[in-house]
């Protein structure tokens, strides 16, 4: 049965309650931290309106676990940096402490908030969480005993989950995981954070900390998870005028080629830096692909003082520059390369990208002969994209007919829900 869970985003950042705690005690490790002097921070804690924190002392203390078990949870989960039995105090006693500084509140919410949070409340069911919780723990057990100078962990760590509260169990796994730097492998971290996401944890609360073994990086990756990527992104970025205000072509070029914290570092350079290319080494003339850029960019009639884009190829040679030294910086053996064309595809994007002559926009029009090449002789995928993003760009009418084939041929190449769900969605990334 699925009970009332707490939509922990809205009210934290980051790690919170006794995980939180715990990597706050870390991050102290270097200064003096007896007894008094931690009560002292957990009294700060809660007084910053981290209300968890007396809630999961209470869950602990409320449960069967012996004190042994508790202790051995704890020292993990702050890497020995405090340890109760050398304040001559067992952990049950300990926690009743913390408990007793944070007295049961919960925060004060008007109707609209209820009404919001209610509709946002994860229901996961217990049993249902405590299996998945304990499978990762045991599936990094191997991890966990090598660097974990805390003997016994493992079972510890599984009888949190399975006799006290699996949220809390998780978080206190992931808070070892983090102190002891014990590397997860990615598919795990995407297992992780899909039951932080599920239990509405800030993302913070998962990636903040944690030491991934990410994969390679596949500038042909296309099921990226924060909206839309590559040139199309970029073009939403630059859109029109209004970018000025928020920073120079250069440093939205940063922004759109930034992965942000918890994704594979390089994965949105490699694949930006892979649809500059491709138009580079393409045959298209210069005046074509400015053409393409403007459009795209919704920059067609814009006077601009700099006039940064005004030649297409120079400024796509731009883009590569920055893709290229920030690739340098966060994946210095990556080696940059072209991800195979989707040319099998290639008739049937066309048959959509030939629609666009007949766009009510004129703009769309006059770029549609452009797009073609671009489909036949740089990449179907990319012509793709670049055609949501200018019937979103330019709001082309589409009727459901078309946008069945759009979502049928975005699923058959692999992209996002942000590219399948629309005939372009918004072309933007959320960051």
């Amino acid at each position: 049965m699925a009970r009332t869970r707490e939509v922990y985003f809205y009210d934290y950042a980051a790690d919170f309650g006794l995980s939180g705690f715990a990597g706050t005690l870390c991050a102290r490790s270097n200064l003096r931290l007896d007894e008094p002097v931690v009560l002292d921070i957990a009294e700060s804690e809660a007084e910053d309106d981290d209300h968890r924190l007396g809630a999961d002392a209470r869950l602990l203390l409320e449960s069967p676990l012996p004190d042994g078990v508790l202790r051995t949870v704890w020292l993990a989960a702050v890497r020995r940096c405090f340890d109760p039995a050398e304040e001559g105090t067992d952990t049950r006693s300990w926690l009743d402490a913390v408990a007793d500084l944070c007295p049961p509140r919960a925060p004060e919410r008007d109707p609209y908030e209820l009404r919001s949070l209610d509709a946002r409340r994860p229901a996961v069911p217990e049993e249902e969480l405590r299996a998945a919780v304990a499978a990762e723990v045991e599936a990094a057990a191997a991890g966990l005993e090598l660097r974990v100078a805390v003997p016994g962990i493992v079972p510890a760590l599984l009888r949190v989950v399975r006799e006290a509260d699996a949220d809390l169990g998780l978080r206190l796994f992931l808070r070892a995981l983090k102190a002891y730097s014990v590397p997860v492998g990615a598919d795990a971290y995407d297992r992780l954070f899909a039951l932080g996401d599920a239990l509405a944890y800030p993302p913070a609360a998962v990636h903040e900390g944690l030491t991934v073994r990410w994969r390679p990086l596949d500038p042909g990756r296309r099921d990226l998870p924060h909206g839309r990527y590559g040139l199309p992104a970029l073009a939403a970025a630059l859109r029109g005028t209004e970018w000025t205000y928020e920073g120079t072509p250069r440093e939205h070029i940063q922004q759109v080629a930034d992965d942000g914290p918890g994704h594979p570092p390089g994965t949105y350079a490699a694949v930006l830096l892979d649809d500059a290319w491709r138009i580079l080494d393409s045959a298209l003339p210069g005046e074509a692909v400015g053409l393409l850029w403007r459009t795209a960019a919704g920059r067609l009639h814009v006077l601009d003082e700099d006039d940064f884009d005004a030649d297409g190829r120079a400024w796509l040679e731009q883009v590569s520059q920055v893709c290229h030294a920030h690739l340098a910086e966060v994946d210095p053996a990556y080696a940059p390369y072209l991800a195979p064309a989707r040319t099998d595809l290639t008739e049937e994007v066309l048959r959509e990208v030939r629609e666009a002559v007949h766009a009510d926009a004129e703009q769309v029009r006059g770029v549609a002969r452009v797009l073609e090449g671009v489909v036949t002789a740089v990449d179907p995928d990319l012509g793709f994209r670049l055609l949501l993003h200018l019937l979103d760009t330019y709001e082309v009418p589409v009727d459901e007919a078309r946008r069945a084939r759009h979502r049928a041929l975005a699923d058959r190449l692999g992209l996002g829900a942000d590219h399948a769900g629309a005939s372009g969605g918004h072309a933007g990334r959320d960051g």
